[in-house]
């Protein structure tokens, strides 16, 4: 009977987590609005505080942000309607999309447009100076559920090169894109991948000598990392969202936020990270 048991509690507790994400407040008077966890969380939160405090002007609630330990805990966390809205990669949303029913609403604007691309790097003194040197080294990559800092320099590894994770390299996950460029730089890793404004962003703070770093190449241009929101969310509070976001043009926000500014988009926008998935052969629904 014991066995029979714990799949009735299983079921009951799948059952209740499903009830409480349909059941989550369409107009809530507190708003929980997750970050990106691909940098520090403590700075992340107090570099995002202009953006809460526009966001309970211009929406007329409160606002709570949050960074979660992992991409994965941000995905779930939508799922079960823990989070109104959140601030995604491209990776991460096709995860949650897959999972949970959001929608996207808007992209960042950058150089003129709402794409970005990763940068590969190797360490200045691991011989390391091209996509074919990776073989037999060591791979630095971000959060598994990660797009600049894992699906594309995985992807542009495997057309460039010929190069197969765990085969022609290992691949070791540090957690955090700036995590990857340190440990590329101290020598922890020969080489390694992240967002291309990211790698700036760590440059611009001192967190490595660019002195210890090889620019191996660069991807090509991808859609920006998204903002999605619950789709069951009041519709009026829905429109009241986009237009914030894309209304957006204080510098301080946006210097921030690493944008020019933000601009609509759709589902149909991320199709190309689900084919790049499909050559990787990953199933997002179980990631």
């Amino acid at each position: 009977m014991k066995p029979l048991f714990n799949l009735v509690l299983v079921l009951c507790l799948m059952m209740g987590m499903n009830m409480q994400a349909s059941a989550a407040d369409p107009n809530p008077d507190l708003l929980k609005v997750a970050l990106l966890p691909d940098e520090n969380a403590s700075e992340l939160i107090k570099r995002n505080q202009p953006l809460k405090d526009y966001l309970e002007r211009t929406l007329g609630k409160e606002v709570e942000l949050i960074v979660t330990t992992d991409y994965s805990s941000m995905i779930e966390a939508m799922r079960f309607g823990r989070i109104d809205l959140g601030y995604f990669g491209p990776l991460s949303y096709v995860m949650a999309k897959s999972k949970s029913d959001i929608e996207p609403f808007a992209a960042m604007i950058v150089d003129g447009k709402p794409t970005y691309r990763s940068i590969l790097i190797a360490n200045a003194d691991s011989g390391v100076k091209s996509y074919d040197d990776i073989k037999g080294k060591k791979m630095a990559y971000g959060d598994r559920a990660s797009t600049s800092s894992h699906l594309i320099p995985k992807t542009v590894l495997l057309e460039s090169a010929g190069l197969e994770a765990d085969r022609d390299y290992e691949a070791h996950f540090v957690g955090s894109h700036d995590s990857v460029a340190v440990n590329v730089a101290n020598g922890n890793a020969e080489a390694g991948g992240l967002s291309e404004v990211i790698f700036q962003h760590v440059m611009d703070r001192g967190l490595i000598d660019r002195d210890n770093v090889r620019i191996l190449g660069y991807s090509g241009e991808f859609p920006q990392y998204p903002w999605a929101m619950r789709s069951n969310l009041n519709p009026d509070l829905k429109a009241k969202i986009r237009y914030a976001f894309i209304s957006i043009n204080d510098k301080e926000i946006l210097n921030n936020l690493k944008a020019e500014g933000f601009a609509a988009i759709e589902d149909s926008d991320y199709d190309v990270i689900r084919k790049m998935g499909g050559l990787l052969n990953l199933d997002f629904a179980k990631m």
